[in-house]
């Protein structure tokens, strides 16, 4: 009997060292060249893990990830991973040339590299004609060209020599969803880059988004061309201003977690001065999320903004230092009209303004107006802006916030994103927290309602 069992023990003990340990992580490694910064930055969703990157360039790290695409960062540098428990993935690049020097060694490199290769190919593509030339073209043009992008990335992943299945699974529909993206984005591109206000798709060119299913959460979850596809069939569907109850209750209905905790964080933006359907969007937004603190900074920013409503007693800004000298504060500028610019020098879309600011300055020069352009320039900065004024001929009254985002000002107009554009009546009160841009038609056309 004794024997018996021993032969069992035995047995028993050669199955279990035959088992290999289940790994439940991927190591990765590498040397940057030129490096931007001390760390290394992964992340994806609720992930996040920074890597130590030493004076050399060396970095090395444990990451416990599920089997997906994330992105790192080194300093202001951006590209994607794809990371997978057992990956033992070494990664070399020199950010002189930054995406053209990114190269992997070891488990996981063949997928990587092809990333790093689609990345190149698309910069490419993206080179051959621009986003406001691509989505101005006509409908049967731009078919022709985003389906013969689709044919020049499919090319690529089939002769990538990628051969992890689930991976070539997913960035086939990664593509697939990319390329019916760009048929999703087009009426409200075109509308914009073409100038055709008011633009309609036709029936046929939208037939291929028939039957899509946007509550696929695993796809949601891995893929992230549907992610943005999903988001904007649900911003568009809510933007439209019908039924906007009706879709917040289709979303609260969904069994789908995580698209419902980023919409949440997404739409909350939407709780501000210009939204015409502002309360319904506040319990809309609240009933997407189960997270009370969440719940609660939305309340707060809701009754923030109800008081930004029209012929409201404006919020203050005091004694900010202008441009040419001394300081100004807005009761200083009592009895005109206030067209005010919240911007900054590093704000892409602040800078394709101005020109149209300008435009508009000359158009009501003289009027009962004063146009004043506030920057929210963090202190570092502050001669970046001396310059950028200068520089670009800046005019109306320009203007340096005393604490950059968190100036009270800005905090009290519920900003959270730039440029914002307010207009307030020579009696200091609210005309609106959220004026149209100076490229909009809308603004003359509000300027000459009022008689300016």
């Amino acid at each position: 009997m004794k024997k018996t069992l021993i032969l069992l023990s035995s047995a028993t003990l050669l199955m279990a060292c035959n088992e290999e340990p289940k790994v439940d992580y991927a190591l990765f490694s590498g040397k940057i060249e030129n490096k931007n910064s001390d760390k290394l930055i992964v992340r994806s969703g609720d992930f996040t893990k920074t890597i130590a990157v030493a004076e050399d360039g060396t970095f090395a790290d444990t990451l416990r990830v599920d089997t997906g695409v994330y992105m790192f960062n080194d300093g202001k540098e951006i590209s994607n991973v794809y990371l997978a428990p057992g990956y033992d993935l070494n990664l070399t690049l020199n950010t002189k040339e930054f995406d053209e020097t990114i190269a992997y060694t070891g488990v996981g490199a063949e997928v990587n590299n092809y990333l790093a290769s689609k990345s190149l190919h698309d910069e490419k593509l993206s080179g051959e004609i621009g986003t406001p030339e691509l989505y101005a073209l006509e409908e049967e043009e731009f078919l022709n060209k985003i389906n013969e992008f689709n044919t020049s990335k499919t090319e690529l992943l089939k002769n990538s020599g990628v051969l992890d299945e689930d991976f070539v699974a997913m960035e086939t529909k990664n593509l697939k969803y990319d390329h019916l993206s760009n048929i999703q984005r087009y009426p409200t591109y075109h509308e914009y880059f073409a100038k055709k206000e008011g633009f309609k798709a036709s029936d046929d060119f939208m037939k291929p988004l028939e039957g899509i299913d946007f509550t696929n959460e695993e796809d949601y979850n891995n893929i992230a061309a549907y992610k943005a596809m999903v988001q904007n069939h649900y911003s568009t569907k809510l933007n439209s201003g019908e039924n906007v109850e009706a879709t917040f209750k289709e979303l609260s209905a969904l069994n789908a977690p995580s698209i419902k905790k980023d919409l949440a964080k997404m739409l909350a933006y939407e709780v501000s001065p210009g939204n015409e359907n502002l309360e319904a969007y506040y319990n809309g937004v609240s009933s997407l999320s189960d997270d009370q603190e969440f719940k609660d900074k939305l309340t707060e920013k809701y009754n923030k903004v109800k008081l930004l409503a029209k012929g409201n007693p404006s919020p203050e800004f005091t004694k900010y230092e202008n441009h040419k000298g001394g300081t100004t504060s807005l009761s200083d500028l009592k009895g005109k009209y206030v067209y005010i610019d919240v911007w900054a020098t590093w704000c892409g879309p602040c800078k394709r303004e101005i020109p149209f600011l300008k435009e508009v300055e000359a158009q009501f020069h003289g009027k009962n107006i004063e146009f004043v352009s506030t920057s929210i320039d963090v202190a570092k900065d502050h001669d970046t802006w001396v310059e950028m004024v200068k520089e670009k001929e800046l005019g109306g009254i320009q203007l340096f916030a005393d604490n950059d985002w968190k100036s009270q000002f800005v905090q009290d107009y519920a900003i959270e994103g730039i440029p914002r554009f307010i207009l307030v009546d020579p009696d200091g009160n609210i005309v609106s927290a959220d004026a149209p841009r100076p490229s909009s038609p809308k603004l003359v056309e509000l300027f000459k309602e009022l008689s300016i």
